[in-house]
């Protein structure tokens, strides 16, 4: 029995050894996936924008500032003179956090009371708020230390006060259950698009296909609006059970979302199209489906924040259509925004379905003729 199986063993490793397009698929795209997301998938915090409004403008206030400025995990981009353009900033992702120093700070040090420095987080992304908070916490007590130190008491006289916007408690759910309307929505899309063509070729009907009156691109249309559907059925599921059953608060434009996750779906189609006529059989388009699948996630901020990827690995995110409607459902939950807010991130996504259904119409006729 044992030889047997080793003879089938044998005979399968030199199938697939033996085709040069296998040899690829096997050797390369892991090679480039291993590199691409050995840098982009990180939990490190690097230079974090922040903003500072220093109320006491003190020789203590500024050595604190430094200390957040000097720091490799924060870049101080605004000093504010006001507090009026706080929750802008944040809301516009130009800062991931303020820092306010209280008028009273250097007073309260002097006299060896608690001194509060809030932090005001951008609560979207809960993991880059606890971060946040937990590097500002460090770096608060170091200054506690060092001023004790110099001035007697005992520490730590200053004491960090953190407020989140749009997600108050730091819940992660709030951060990842949205995305994950994202997630299925384009793995049920490509899944079922891309097998259609596939299968029909593997089990021998595409050829019967071609001979009725159907036209190429009546062909087409038919194997990709029902995953379209399915596709806008799928995210309509999982958008009730992220309200209904975890609760997360829906509090933007439901028509700009559907909006969004229509053009999310039509490009995500276009691809899966292109997957479905390149591949011969079943398992090459599941295996094209799982080589598209698996970075598109990484290089979407789904899990680890794409400012903390390196330029080139940024760049590379801006033909990821995830990139976008992983924006775009997240800012509609937990923002409140609306369709003109969500003009940059929907045009991209209507460019990148309007590229692929063409690569996709275009291999389509080219593999038929």
């Amino acid at each position: 029995m044992w030889r047997r199986v080793l003879a089938l063993i044998r005979k399968e490793l030199l199938a697939v050894l033996a085709d040069p397009r296998s040899r690829a698929v096997l050797i390369g795209p892991p090679l480039v996936q291993l590199i691409v997301f050995g840098y982009a998938a990180s939990f490190d915090l690097n230079h974090a924008p922040i903003a500072i409004y220093n109320q006491d403008r003190s020789l203590a206030s500024r050595d604190l500032v430094a200390r957040f400025a000097l720091s490799p995990t924060f870049t101080v981009k605004r000093v504010l003179s006001s507090g009026r353009r706080i929750d802008a900033l944040i809301d516009s992702g130009e800062v991931r956090a303020v820092v306010v120093i209280d008028p009273r700070f250097t007073r309260d040090l002097y006299r060896h009371v608690p001194a509060p420095i809030q932090v005001i987080v951008d609560g979207r992304n809960s993991n880059t708020g606890l971060l946040i908070e937990g590097y500002a916490g460090d770096i608060l007590t170091d200054f506690s230390r060092t001023w004790s130190a110099a001035h007697g008491g005992d520490p730590p006289p200053a004491v960090l006060d953190v407020r989140a916007l749009y997600n108050q408690t730091l819940d992660s759910h709030w951060f990842i259950i949205p995305g994950i309307v994202a997630l299925l929505t384009q793995v049920v899309t490509l899944l079922v698009v891309g097998l259609s063509v596939a299968r029909e070729r593997e089990i021998g009907t595409f050829d019967q296909l071609l001979v009725t009156p159907l036209r190429q691109i009546d062909i087409l249309l038919g194997k990709g609006l029902p995953g379209l559907i399915i596709g806008m059925g799928e995210a309509t599921v999982i958008i009730a059970a992220t309200v209904f059953w975890f609760h997360v608060p829906l509090r933007g434009s439901l028509a700009a979302l559907y909006l969004a996750l229509l053009l999310f779906v039509l490009a995500v189609t276009g691809i899966g199209l292109a997957i479905s006529a390149l591949s011969a059989t079943q398992q090459q388009a599941l295996l094209g489906a799982f080589l598209f699948m698996v970075p598109s996630i990484i290089l979407s901020g789904f899990a680890t924040p794409i400012a903390n990827m390196p330029p080139w690995v940024q760049e590379l995110t801006l033909v990821n259509p995830m990139r976008y409607i992983l924006v775009v459902v997240r800012a509609v939950f937990l923002e409140g925004a609306d369709l003109s807010s969500l003009v940059p991130q929907l045009w991209p996504m209507a460019l990148i379905g309007l590229v692929t259904l063409a690569v996709a119409g275009w291999l389509f006729r080219k593999r038929v003729v």
